[in-house]
C-alpha cells in the first residue's frame, strides 16, 4: 500500500472514532434521562396508589354514613333511643345512704416555726 491510500483510511478511522464517541455521549444522556423518568414514574405510581387507597376508605365511610345501620348506631349510642321491644337498662350510681361517708378528711397543717420544723426533722420529735 502506498502512503496515499493509508491517509484516507486513517482519516476515515478517526472520523468513525469521533462519531462513535459522540454517539456514546448521546446514549449516556438518554440513559440518565430514562433512569430519572423511571424513578419519577415509580414515585408518582406510589402516590397514586396511596390516593386510591384514601379514596376507597372515604367511599366506604360515605357508604356507611348514608346507610340505615349508621343511623341506628347513632340513635342507640348517642341519642339514647330504643326500638320497640328493647329492654332499656339504666345504670344507677350508688347513693350515700349506705352509711358510708364519701367525705374524706383533709389534714390540717400545724403552724410551726421553721426552726421547730428543722429541729423535729433533725432530732426527731412530735
Amino acid at each position: 500500500m502506498s502512503a496515499d491510500t493509508k491517509r484516507p483510511q486513517k482519516l476515515i478511522s478517526i472520523i468513525l472514532v469521533i462519531a462513535f464517541f459522540f454517539m456514546l455521549l448521546g446514549l449516556n444522556d438518554r440513559l440518565s434521562e430514562y433512569f430519572k423518568l423511571s424513578r419519577q414514574r415509580n414515585e408518582i405510581a406510589t402516590e397514586v396508589y396511596g390516593l386510591q387507597s384514601t379514596e376507597i376508605m372515604l367511599r366506604t365511610q360515605i357508604a356507611y354514613a348514608s346507610s340505615d345501620h349508621a343511623v341506628e348506631d347513632w340513635a342507640r349510642g348517642e341519642a339514647h333511643m330504643a326500638l320497640p321491644g328493647d329492654v332499656v337498662i339504666v345504670p344507677l350510681t350508688p347513693s350515700a345512704a349506705d352509711g358510708q361517708s364519701s367525705i374524706t378528711p383533709t389534714p390540717t397543717s400545724s403552724s410551726l416555726e421553721n426552726w421547730q420544723i428543722w429541729k423535729n426533722y433533725l432530732f426527731g420529735g412530735d
